[in-house]
């Protein structure tokens, strides 16, 4: 696993299920309400910082992610991505990035064909069977309460980044 995660450059990420619990909650003005885990979010700023770059691939449009990912400083953003392979390939394009230097964490069947072609793959405890069978890393963590964040420091252990920006910086 860990010669797998030395290569990655780029984290890409859906959403529902995997940054959030899942739930879309609307209150009565019609407004949608996510929760994000603010530990996900840290840990997204602690990739950046090991010069990963961070994506959204979704497949619903909503308000809410273009503000979340404008709060994490992710500029790769696709929603209404219905077919994220194409997402997935457009991407590649954009960046000149190959598969073995890409990471993907999904939770459900649309997220399988993406999570197949790239060079690491991985979900939350609570995705469907089909997801966690083609997964390199199954967090032990749920969609939206830390599952993010088991990948973020998987990644920086794995690029030898742990000591430098979590031990020395933080002091532990």
């Amino acid at each position: 696993m860990n010669e797998k995660l030395k290569h990655i450059e780029l984290l890409l990420l859906d959403v529902d299920g995997v940054m959030t619990d899942g739930r879309i909650i609307w209150d009565a003005n019609g407004t949608e309400i996510k929760f994000f885990n603010v530990k996900d979010g840290h840990g997204i700023k602690m990739v950046q910082r090991a010069g990963i770059q961070v994506g959204i691939i979704t497949g619903r449009v909503s308000p809410v992610v273009d503000l979340r990912a404008k709060e994490l400083g992710i500029d790769i953003l696709y929603q209404g991505s219905l077919r994220k392979q194409e997402s997935y390939d457009d991407i590649k394009q954009r960046t000149g990035l190959a598969d073995h230097q890409i990471a993907y964490m999904g939770d459900d069947v649309i997220d399988v064909p993406v999570m197949r072609r790239v060079g690491f793959s991985a979900a939350p405890a609570d995705a469907l069977p089909e997801v966690l069978k083609v997964a390199d890393f199954v967090s032990s963590a749920r969609g939206g309460w830390g599952a993010v964040r088991e990948l973020c420091d998987l990644l920086l252990k794995g690029r030898d980044m742990w000591q430098e920006l979590v031990v020395d910086r933080y002091e532990l």
